[in-house]
């Protein structure tokens, strides 16, 4: 009797079109993304994913590209946002070193480069609140969190065992896992990881000037120095965003330092006073930097997104962004089979995916590589031929407007 019970109280076996591990930022926009245009599509997360999180200011932001952007917006992600975005306008890159001004050789994205903002700055809460209301609204759309899922996948097709006692039938899965993949593991696919040593100091800073929607992109000896424009708040009308590289002991000491002491190291780097006084506030968050990427994106009935696919040094602020040029071509390409009425799991659409994404992906990881090991240097002679190829590319307008475009995903 105790046996027909429990038969009889298990829940059926749900079909899904795709499966999605992991519900940050890039699994969860797939997952709406997909299920927005008709497909049925499971969610599964470790951590709990509550209506509002974090309702304090910590300082972290995104910087989402005007790709990225359109994206969020086709995934009914973007309108859900629970306060500002901000526009990035203008970008200026410049080359220095702490506590001097900045080379007056530069390069400068203007208002006349692009026909719409070349980005925006969202706070991390607010991306997170507004995935996690759209998972929860999607139609199509099944979410199990906190849960775990154990993956078996074969040549027809996968299922998935949650924790919770669900059975998930899917034609594919995806994994969205972050850089420590274990889906990735599991289909024993090689990753090579890329070490720097160096770690990414993020915080935020209230400013006596407007941004006026610029940002600035200081190279320095040390690594980056990146000032990012954020939407103001009552208490602080002038709000920004800073993220600079460090070696790794350094990093650590900076954000360990005294609010003054802090508040004096980031105007060393800031290159100028065009923002007028600023003061940190919220965290200090550090974070190790590496670049890594997997030999492969694709196994039997598996396909990798994001950083579990490919990390890349935050230099040119792509990394996320790179996660989202991943979910725009699995968006692309599953779409087009589920109306034509394909297997969205086959071999040769998983081909078309990794042939799609791998290689621009590992071109990024190459270029971003070679920036941080150009720019991260202090030699005369490097500093001199960085300078003047900054000021080339300002002067020669259709090679600016051609990088402008490539940064903002179109």
């Amino acid at each position: 009797m105790t046996a027909n019970m429990t038969a009889t109280a298990m829940p059926e076996a749900l079909g899904v079109d795709v499966c999605i591990v992991g519900a940050g930022p890039v699994g969860a926009t797939l997952a709406c993304r997909l299920a927005a245009a008709g497909m049925q599509v499971a969610i599964i997360d470790r951590a709990a994913l509550p209506p509002m999180e974090h309702p304090a200011f910590d300082g972290r932001a995104y910087a989402i590209a005007a790709g990225s952007r359109r994206l969020l917006e086709e995934a009914g992600v973007w309108g859900r946002l629970p306060m500002e975005s901000c526009d990035i306008n203008e970008i200026r890159v410049t080359d220095g070193r702490p506590g001097q001004p900045p080379s007056p050789l530069f390069l400068e994205f203007g208002r006349a480069d692009a026909d719409q903002p070349f980005g925006a700055m969202i706070e991390a809460r607010a991306l997170r609140v507004a995935l996690n209301a759209a998972l929860h609204a999607t139609p199509g759309l099944h979410v199990f969190a906190p849960d775990e899922g154990r993956v078996t996948r074969t040549a027809d097709g996968a299922v998935i065992h949650t924790t919770s006692g669900r059975t998930i039938n899917a034609r594919l899965v995806v994994a969205a896992e972050g850089r420590r993949s274990p889906l990735r593991d599991q289909a024993r696919i090689t990753v090579t990881r890329m070490p720097y040593n160096q770690c990414g100091i993020v915080c935020a800073v209230a400013h006596e000037f407007p941004h006026e929607g610029r940002a600035l992109e200081h190279f320095l000896p040390a690594g980056p120095f990146a000032q990012l424009p954020m939407a103001g708040n009552a208490e602080h009308p002038n709000l920004s965003a800073l993220v600079w590289t460090e070696s790794e002991k350094v990093a650590h000491r900076l954000a360990d330092l005294p609010h003054d002491a802090f508040t004096h190291e980031i105007r060393r780097r800031m290159g100028d006073d065009w923002l007028g006084a600023v003061t940190p506030v919220g965290r200090r968050w550090v974070y190790p930097l590496s670049a890594q990427y997997a030999q492969r994106y694709i196994d039997t009935r598996l396909a990798l997104v994001g950083d579990a696919a490919h990390g890349i040094h935050p230099i040119a602020g792509q990394g996320l962004n790179l996660g989202f040029r991943d979910v725009i071509a699995m968006a692309d390409i599953l779409t087009q089979v589920h109306a034509a009425g394909g297997d969205v799991g086959a071999p040769d659409v998983l081909r078309r995916y990794q042939a799609r994404c791998r290689p621009a992906n590992m071109l990024m990881l190459a270029a971003t590589d070679a920036l941080e090991r150009l720019f991260g240097n202090d030699n005369p002679l490097l500093r001199l031929a960085r300078d003047v190829g900054l000021a080339t590319v300002n002067r020669i307008t259709p090679l600016r407007r051609s990088f402008a475009r490539h940064a903002m995903g179109l």
